[in-house]
Formats: C-alpha cells, sequence, structure tokens
C-alpha cells in the first residue's frame, strides 16, 4: 500500500471460505408462511405441535363433574331464584337441548383434582355451540359463553382450589350469538327446531406459555402474510416464526419459554402485561373496546337482556385482567334493563364506570333509525338518554355513537350539540355500494349550519377482531390524512354482543411491541385511552376539517323505508298521539290543579316508541317475533294514550263520544295554527270544524242549489270530480287530468296516468329486508285496473272506487275522492287504498307524472326539509333512486308544485316529473311474512301556487292529525276551558313557516318531576319550535298562562338566555331549520 502504510489484521474476523461447502438456496416463502398455521392452528399434525401442549391437564366426566339440568317450560326465560326452586334431572356431555328459544338451566357440581389444583390457569369449559351464562351458587350472574369453540372458557375463583366441592349453574339460551338461522346464512328466518348438542363440560390446566406463544407466532405470522414481499419486516417476520418452529420440542415446557424468547426478537419483550403502552412514541392508532348489541334483530327484546348481562359480565372480567381495557357501550335503554333485572351486573358496571374503565357513550335511548323518527323522537331519544346517564352515573355524554345505523339524517349535528355532544362516531357509509364516501375524519354540518366533529374509523367496522389487518387498514384507508392521520380502532365481537375477549387484548398488546421493536410500518397502537380522549386531540385542530353538509346518505339498504309497514305506521301514529297527549296534559295540568300531569305514564310511551324505532325494529330488518313485540309495545302506547286522554277529556269537561248533533259537538285539534276543515258528525251531517285549537266550534256546512262538489260518469269508465278549485278526470281508475281551475293550470302531462299502481321485481344481491337495487327500476310494470264506479256522492264529498288485481294471490281496492273547497283552503284529491298483498319478492308503489320541472325534490325530514336530484348526472345522483321523507314530497317551479302527502310511508323517489310513492314490499328473510296480510293507506295529492310553502307543510300535519269529533253539550263555553282561544300560539303577523311542534311540562317541575335528578321547585311549559322551510324566521308567541320567566334552553331543558316576556307576548329569531327550545316558568 503506498504512503508506507501497513494492513491491519482483525484477529476475531469469521474467515471467508475459499470453496463453498454447500449449497444454499434462497427460501421459497410461500412454503414457509403455509408451515407455520400447521405449527399452531388444528389439522393432522395438532397432536405434534403446539396444539399438543395448550393444556396442563383436562379433567372431565361424571367421575370429575356431575350434571343436572332443568328445562324451562316454552319459551320462558325464568329468573334464578325460580330455576334452582324446581328439580333437576340428571344430565350428560353429548345430550341434545332444544328447540329454539328455550331455556335449560344446569346444575354443575365439581372438585378439581389434585394434581391440577396448583395449576397456574384454571378454566371452566363449557360449549353447546350456544350461549350461555355462568352463576354462582347464590344467585350471581358471573361469565357470559357464546359457544361454537368462541368465548367458552370461565375462570374458576381461587376458592375452587380447595379440594372440595363446588356447585354452580349454567343458563343456556338456545340460540346462537346470531339467532337461529337454519344452515350458515343468519339472516334466513329463524328455524324454530333447532337443536344444541352439549359437547363440553371440562376442567381445564392451561398451560400459560403454550397460550402465549400461540397468540406470538399468529401475529408475527400475520406480519409475514399482510406485508409484501419487497418489505424487509415481511421476511424478519417469517424467519422469527421458522426459528420458533425450529425451537419448540415437544412436551419440554421449557422449550415454550425458549420459543416466546425468540418472539420477543419481533414483539418486544413488554407484550406480557399493559405496561407495553408505557414506551414512548406518538400513537396513530386508539383501541377502544365495545360489544355492540342489537336490542332486536335476530333474535326478540327478551334475549337481548340475557345478551346485556353476558357480553357486560365478561367485559368487567376482562377489566380485571387487562387494566388497559377501555370499554364503551352505548344505548340507555340496555343499562336499565341490566339495572332492573341484574343487580349485580348493575353494580359492577357502575364500579368500572367510576374507575373510568366502562365508558357508557352515545347519549341516545338506543341506537336508533335517523331516517324514518319524526324530530321530536329524536329530540326525545338525546332527553331519556342522557337523562338516564346523568342521573345513574352522575354525567352526560359527550360523543354520539351510531356506528350501524342506514344512513343519518341532516339536523343530526344540530340535535347533538343541543344535546350537549359535539362529537359523532358512524362507521355504516363504508357500506355504500356506489360511491365511497370521501372523508374519515370531517365536521358535519346540519341544516341550521350546526356542526359536530365526524370520525369514521378506517377499519371500516365497529366490531375488529383486533387483527393485523385491522390495525393496517387504520392507516391505509386513512381518508383524512393530510388533516389528521389519528383513528379510533373500535374491536369486539358484536352485533349479537359479546364485546372484545382476551385474545383480542393480548394481540393489540403485540401489535405495540411490534411498532416499537420493528419500527413504524405498523402504525403505532395504544389502548388506556377513552373516546372522549381521542376527540379531544381532534378538537383542537377541527377548525381545519373539510366539512360536509347536509344528510350522510347511506348508498344502501333503502328498502327499510317501506319493508314492515305496520310497523312504520305505528311508529307514525304513535308520534302523532304523544304530541297530543302531551299538549292536553300540560293544559289540563294548568287549568286544573287536581289533575297530576301522567309523566310516569307519559315516560312508559315514550320509552317504547323510542325502542321501537331501533335500527333494526323501525326499519324493517328483524325476525317475525321482534314485530310481535313491537305490536305489543305499540299496543300499550294506544291503550295509555286512550286512558289519559279520557282523563283529559273529563277535566277539561268534554267527553270522547259521539255528539248526537252539531249543537252538541267539538273539535279537538293539536295543530299549532288557525284550522279550518270539512268534519263528519254522522252519515247525515257535515259541519265546519274553524278555530285555533284546541277546541274548536262546529258550524253546519250549507249546501246550495249548485253543489259544492260533484262526480259524473262523462263516459264508460270515465269520471269527473269538481269542486271550486279542482277538476279531475279518472279514466280506468287512474288520473288523466287534474286542472287547477284558481291557477289554470293542467298538472297531469298530456297522454299520462297519475295514481297508477306499478310493481317491481325485488331481489336484492343478498339483503332482502334491508335493499332494493338500482336494477329493480328494469323491471317496472304497470298494474291494469278491473272496474270503477261511484261509490260516494254527498253534499260535501264525491269519490269513485277502483279493484285492481296483482295477481292471483293479492288484490287493491282504492277509493279516490275530492271534498268540497273551503274558502281560504287548498283543496287537493285524497286516496285510500286497501291492499291484500301475499306477493313474494314484489315492490309495489304508485307513480304521479306531473307537469313541473326541476333538477331537484324537496322531502320533508326530521325538522327540516332535504333536497335530492331528479337526475342522474353522476353516480352520487343515481345513488338517490330511493330515498326516505316523512309526511310530504314536493316537486316545484318557481311559482308552481304538486306535494305528495302520506299518512305511513317513508320511501320516495323522484325522477324527472315522475313522481314515486312506495307502498308495500314482500322480502322473505329475516322475516318470512313480512308485510302479509292487508294493509290501509293513506295518500293525497296537493297542487299549490308557488315553490314549497307552508301551505304543504300545515297540510301534511293536518292529514297525519285530522281533528276529532267529540262531545260537549254546553259549547265550549260549558267546558273547564270555556274559550276556544289556544293558551299558547303564534300571533298572525308571525312567520308561518313556524311550527310549534311539541309543549309538554318541563321534566324536572315540582308537580311533575319522579326524581330521577335535582326538582325545580317550579312549575313551567316547554315549547319546541322550528322553522320548516329554511329561511330566517321571526314571530311572536303569546300565551294566556300566568309566566313569570321565559328562558331558551337546549333540548335537555338547561335554561341558556332569558327572553323578554310583556303582555304575555315574546319575540323570537330562528336561523334557517334551526330548532328552538323555550322554557316557561309559570307564576
Amino acid at each position: 500500500m503506498g504512503g508506507g502504510a501497513t494492513a491491519k489484521t482483525v484477529q476475531d474476523a469469521v474467515p471467508y471460505p475459499k470453496q463453498a461447502v454447500l449449497p444454499v438456496g434462497k427460501a421459497i416463502t410461500k412454503i414457509y408462511k403455509e408451515r407455520i398455521q400447521q405449527f399452531y392452528g388444528f389439522g393432522q399434525y395438532q397432536g405434534k405441535t403446539l396444539q399438543a401442549m395448550m393444556n396442563e391437564g383436562v379433567a372431565s366426566g361424571e367421575e370429575h363433574i356431575k350434571l343436572s339440568v332443568w328445562d324451562a317450560p316454552g319459551q320462558t326465560r325464568p329468573t334464578f331464584k325460580e330455576a334452582v326452586s324446581h328439580e333437576f334431572r340428571k344430565a350428560s356431555v353429548g345430550d341434545w337441548f332444544g328447540p329454539s328459544w328455550t331455556t335449560h338451566w344446569f346444575k354443575v357440581v365439581l372438585a378439581i383434582p389434585e394434581e391440577l389444583r396448583d395449576k397456574e390457569i384454571l378454566e371452566f369449559h363449557w360449549d353447546a355451540n350456544n350461549e350461555g351464562m355462568v352463576w354462582s351458587e347464590d344467585g350471581n350472574p358471573l361469565q357470559g359463553l357464546t359457544g361454537g369453540g368462541e368465548r367458552v372458557e370461565w375462570v374458576f375463583p381461587d376458592s375452587f382450589r380447595d379440594g372440595k366441592e363446588h356447585t354452580f349453574y349454567v343458563e343456556m339460551a338456545c340460540n346462537g350469538m346470531f339467532g337461529n338461522a337454519p344452515g350458515g346464512d343468519s339472516i334466513q328466518p329463524p328455524d324454530p327446531e333447532k337443536h344444541f348438542q352439549l359437547s363440553k363440560a371440562d376442567i381445564v390446566a392451561v398451560n400459560p406459555d403454550a397460550r402465549q406463544l400461540h397468540i406470538d407466532i399468529w401475529i408475527i405470522r400475520d406480519a409475514a402474510l399482510e406485508w409484501g414481499e419487497d418489505t424487509w419486516e415481511a421476511h424478519e417476520a417469517l424467519k422469527v416464526c421458522n426459528k420458533i418452529i425450529e425451537a419448540f420440542e415437544l412436551g419440554n415446557k421449557e422449550s415454550l419459554k425458549k420459543c416466546r424468547f425468540i418472539a420477543e426478537e419481533f414483539i418486544g419483550s413488554n407484550v406480557n402485561s399493559e405496561k407495553v403502552y408505557d414506551s414512548k412514541g406518538e400513537p396513530l392508532v386508539y383501541g377502544i373496546g365495545h360489544c355492540h348489541i342489537d336490542s332486536c334483530w335476530l333474535w326478540p327484546w327478551a334475549e337481548t337482556k340475557r345478551k346485556v348481562a353476558r357480553s357486560w359480565s365478561n367485559q368487567c372480567n376482562l377489566m380485571e385482567r387487562y387494566p388497559e381495557l377501555r370499554f364503551a357501550c352505548s344505548q340507555a335503554q340496555q343499562y336499565k334493563w341490566l339495572k332492573q333485572l341484574y343487580p349485580y351486573v348493575w353494580d359492577r358496571v357502575k364500579r368500572k364506570v367510576a374507575d373510568g374503565s366502562f365508558i357508557p357513550i352515545g347519549g341516545s335511548w338506543v341506537e336508533h333509525d335517523t331516517n324514518m323518527p319524526s324530530g321530536e323522537s329524536l329530540v326525545r331519544q338525546f332527553i331519556y338518554g342522557q337523562r338516564f346517564f346523568e342521573s345513574n352515573f352522575g354525567k352526560r355524554c359527550k360523543t354520539f355513537w351510531l356506528p350501524d345505523t342506514f344512513g343519518y339524517s341532516a339536523q343530526i349535528p344540530q340535535l347533538c350539540r343541543l344535546a350537549g355532544m359535539d362529537r359523532f362516531l358512524t362507521q355504516k357509509l363504508s357500506w355504500n355500494n356506489i360511491n365511497n364516501f370521501p372523508h374519515t375524519t370531517f365536521n358535519w354540518v346540519a341544516l341550521d349550519g350546526s356542526q359536530v366533529i365526524c370520525h369514521m374509523p378506517p377499519s371500516e367496522t365497529y366490531t375488529a377482531n383486533a387483527d393485523f389487518g385491522d390495525v393496517k387498514r387504520s392507516i391505509e384507508r386513512h381518508k383524512s390524512m393530510d388533516q389528521d392521520n389519528t383513528s379510533l380502532l373500535v374491536f369486539g365481537k358484536g352485533d349479537g354482543g359479546g364485546g372484545p375477549t382476551w385474545e383480542h387484548l393480548e394481540k393489540l398488546r403485540r401489535f405495540r411491541g411490534i411498532s416499537d421493536t420493528v419500527g413504524s410500518k405498523l402504525p403505532r397502537v395504544h389502548l388506556g385511552s377513552t373516546v372522549d380522549d381521542f376527540f379531544d386531540k381532534l378538537q383542537k385542530k377541527a377548525s381545519t376539517f373539510v366539512t360536509w353538509y347536509g344528510e350522510l346518505y347511506f348508498e344502501l339498504h333503502r328498502g327499510t323505508y317501506t319493508t314492515q309497514a305496520n310497523n312504520k305506521r305505528n311508529n307514525r301514529q304513535a308520534e302523532n298521539v304523544l304530541r297530543d297527549v302531551e299538549l292536553l296534559a300540560t293544559i289540563a295540568s294548568l287549568k286544573d290543579k287536581t289533575y297530576k300531569y301522567p309523566k310516569e305514564s307519559i315516560d312508559d310511551m315514550w320509552e317504547a316508541v323510542l325502542l321501537c324505532q331501533f335500527h333494526d325494529c323501525l326499519p324493517g330488518s328483524s325476525i317475525e317475533m321482534c314485530y310481535d313485540d313491537s305490536d305489543e309495545l305499540y299496543d300499550m302506547v294506544f291503550e295509555t294514550a286512550k286512558t289519559i286522554l279520557g282523563d283529559i277529556a273529563k277535566t277539561l269537561g268534554y267527553s270522547a263520544v259521539k255528539p248526537a248533533g252539531i249543537q252538541d259537538g267539538l273539535a279537538l285539534s293539536s295543530a299549532p295554527w288557525h284550522r279550518k276543515e270539512l268534519v263528519e258528525i254522522s252519515d247525515t251531517e257535515v259541519a265546519i270544524a274553524c278555530g285555533e285549537g284546541p277546541l274548536m266550534n262546529l258550524r253546519k256546512f250549507k249546501t246550495a242549489d249548485v253543489p259544492a262538489v260533484s262526480a259524473k260518469e262523462v263516459s264508460r269508465d270515465v269520471f269527473v270530480l269538481e269542486n271550486e278549485q279542482l277538476k279531475v278526470q279518472i279514466q280506468a281508475g287512474t288520473i288523466v287530468s287534474l286542472y287547477d281551475k284558481a291557477n289554470q293550470r293542467e298538472i297531469i302531462p298530456e297522454g299520462q296516468r297519475a295514481n297508477q299502481f306499478v310493481i317491481f321485481d325485488d331481489k336484492p344481491l343478498y339483503w332482502q329486508a334491508w335493499d332494493v337495487e338500482v336494477y329493480h327500476l328494469d323491471t317496472r310494470k304497470e298494474l291494469s285496473n278491473a272496474s270503477t264506479r261511484i261509490s260516494e256522492q254527498k253534499a260535501h264529498r264525491v269519490s269513485v272506487v277502483t279493484e285492481t288485481k296483482i295477481s292471483e294471490k293479492s288484490k287493491i281496492e282504492t277509493t279516490i275522492s275530492l271534498s268540497a273547497a273551503i274558502a281560504g283552503e287548498q283543496s287537493y284529491i285524497e286516496v285510500s287504498s286497501k291492499v291484500d298483498w301475499h306477493e313474494d319478492m314484489k315492490f309495489l308503489k304508485v307513480e304521479f307524472p306531473v307537469e313541473v320541472r326541476n333538477t331537484v325534490a324537496s322531502y320533508e325530514s326530521a325538522y327540516g326539509v332535504v333536497t335530492r336530484p331528479t337526475h342522474y348526472n353522476t353516480t352520487w345522483d343515481m345513488a338517490k333512486f330511493e330515498v326516505c321523507c316523512h309526511r310530504f314530497a314536493d316537486l316545484s317551479e318557481s311559482s308552481y308544485g304538486v306535494s305528495i302527502l302520506n299518512d305511513s310511508k317513508y320511501g320516495f323517489a323522484t325522477q324527472g316529473h315522475l313522481m314515486r310513492l312506495s307502498l308495500l314490499r314482500s322480502p322473505k328473510a329475516p322475516d318470512a311474512h313480512a308485510d302479509m296480510g292487508t294493509h290501509h293507506i293513506r295518500w293525497a295529492i296537493l297542487p299549490h301556487k308557488g315553490p314549497l310553502g307552508t301551505t304543504t307543510v300545515r297540510k301534511a300535519f293536518e292529514f297525519n292529525s285530522p281533528v276529532q269529533i267529540v262531545s260537549a253539550p254546553g259549547g265550549i263555553k260549558g267546558t273547564t276551558l270555556g274559550t276556544d282561544e289556544a293558551p299558547i300560539k303564534f300571533t298572525p303577523d308571525s312567520d308561518k313557516a313556524l311550527v310549534l311542534d311539541a309543549v309538554k311540562r318541563g321534566e324536572d317541575d315540582v308537580d311533575v318531576s319522579r326524581g330521577e335528578l335535582p326538582v325545580n321547585n317550579h312549575r313551567s311549559v316547554i315549547l319546541r319550535v322550528y322553522d320548516s322551510l329554511g329561511g330566517q324566521a321571526r314571530g311572536t308567541l303569546a300565551t294566556t298562562w300566568d309566566v313569570k320567566r321565559v328562558h331558551k334552553t337546549n333540548i335537555l331543558e338547561d335554561e341558556e338566555q332569558e327572553l323578554v316576556i310583556r303582555d304575555g307576548k315574546f319575540d323570537i329569531t330562528l336561523r334557517p331549520f334551526e330548532v328552538a327550545t323555550y322554557k316557561l316558568t309559570l307564576a
């Protein structure tokens, strides 16, 4: 070497051989990867690999475990106390139990063998492929069991290691986690004759090193599979797995420790405890345990109550073993069930809530549908939910939690903010089957401008198995990385309950270990934080997040606007009657101090309605048993309402009995405006009800020489109905002309037919009760009418009736009516149909082509109006081929429009100038008899001058809430009210878009409160007002009550702003589509 330098000799260097000793080939990674599964899984080698060392001992059979059983009669679900009072018969492993939905109580007597007593992990393993609950001998529920190889273990208490016999019980439910569907398709109708075999009842000593090694190599193998072969991390994972396999020696426990030591090369040395999460480094993925329990779906309410106790017991147990677990659980209704039925578990949950491990979340009564409930129903979901959480746990929820609902109404952000929540979590839009929703974290803005931070976990599930792929997707599918790169991972068995398992928590520890050991290829996971902690971090930068305005339309499950028509009709009618009950009970309680506001009964009614609005009940996607249950709840609601309204009638001095004549009658109305309409007193006597309510005078409807309304058959099967405003021509049972005489406008395009029934084939890709696919529109078939005749020709109303054959099994009888026009009131065509429906996978609709053009149509939604395209310019537009509406849909130009009103329907479509109301579906899963039977449906065609306005809003309300005729022989002056003046109303100069939608007593009034929260030492009235059309609205509310103070409040009735009241009047101004609540404190 130049410069006089001398070479240095490295004494310890490994000499490089001059000649190759043996050939070395490239590892065939595919083969080595497949080898790993054989090592830790089941199969032909399980007796020679890790599975053979999973247990240190097993004791089974009658020598060790004595079983006896009591079979509960029928489908009853008896309490522990009742069950153990009966005589038990001998039972054995291998016995069969059933049929579906039955309950069997097992008495288990055992003594742990001496050779197992000192083992580190001792468990009882029970598997009958169905759900169960372990109960202590003294009647405490201890652990839920899932069956089918999943969550089959219960850890013995240390007291069982004493060598003595111990007794406990297992409650067997003859249903799986997902009900009782036959075969492997869980959404098929349940098999009523399903039976279950008890396949395992063992005492098991688990080998802790083998169990931990199983998780180690499972996760390292996943890394090798999930990361591509172009990454060094995948090759390192594969190398570690194969080193573990080579180090394993069957029967040698020390080799298990050696294998685990090798695993630490990849997962780190801290994965055996929660301390793994103490390492430095900013997490990207925050794990939150969750147990989504559908309040009903493929099982009835009664089974849900047991699922709650089973699932939440498990979580309390896990929290004691895994301190890092934070478990978020929603639905106040389920907490109430637990409190009522399982006080032992309730006390455990309360303790875990107090220490921050168990997190009540959501703020609503159930995880409800948001498309179909009225605005006031959505408000009550929050009122009842937040009040339960506050009264039982001392605080309200900050995050609205709704991961599984089928679309999200445009006013949800506003109502969340009014309920004290400014965060929202969902993920259902990841199911869209046409367009991909573009955001993960964003600001969601309501119709009035209110906003909440919305996060949709990019793992795209609320029931993550905490697999490698779940963590990986939390970054790979994150769509808002330019604004914030963090996400929530919501993990735990769900839908049918269960929640996180010990395996989930062990896997997550290893994911954190991999991130800290191998590097950032896998996003760093963290456990120990809450959902609110996560959103607190987001909130600091929320002003930079993208915005999404209006509804979060779900591009799937569009059939849920129509399925289970009777259930939807009950919902609409229950909402209406609750409004009536609260208004009249408020008036009665303030007019007569001897009348007590029926708060408990009203609460029971609301809680029933809110429960039935659960996102698998109201949408129609549950099994038949659930609708038997909901029918019972609605019957209770209507019977309770009838009783309350009867008591109010006595208090206010009228009777629900029909009057003998006009002179003895009054009209009862809950409409918050002056109302004038025709009412029938009897078959021969008609009156006009007129007034501002709640009690309105009747005056005789006067006939003239020229009939106010007429019906004529002008030629064969062609009829003309006519009043002062409208002229209707009906041919072959359909409307071929609807002429607005006042505005000189033809509404039906020439050559087209309105009120045309059409039927479609309805076979979605999979989810029968849920979905209607875009291709169903290609199968449209018009139904022909058999005959039409004049069925009614009275001085105030005329009608024709038409019969339509759908098939050999189904038919329709349709009555089209026109009433006499009343000055100052817009006339409409009313249609009433009786449908005898027995179809298979068909969809019945009725069409209305109109001579109106616009690129958008308007639909009433909860506390607002949503516009949607009438064209298919983009796939986003086309995806809305079926949408949800409430009481009306409207297509208008600047100077004229047409509204379609309905009394019980929610599905609609507007395709160009063709309006289409969805009537009935006939899916066969999960309810084989969905919608079969007779249906009574009403709708109306309402033409109107100008764009969508208050005429439609008010007529739709009145169409759904017709006046009721009551008896009051002394007239209004003979009633307790003594006047037809409404005690609360808007003054005539107020904006007519303002709607007074709810009048009720204050939740915590001294004479109303049930004591859940601190009592207010006063009486008050709560008013809910909203702008119905989307403009700034000003008005003045006037009251005859003795009011000393008025406050604007949130929906939870917290006072926020005091308003000036003078002479019983106060002024209000609302933003477009604002929902406002006012508290009137009485003197």
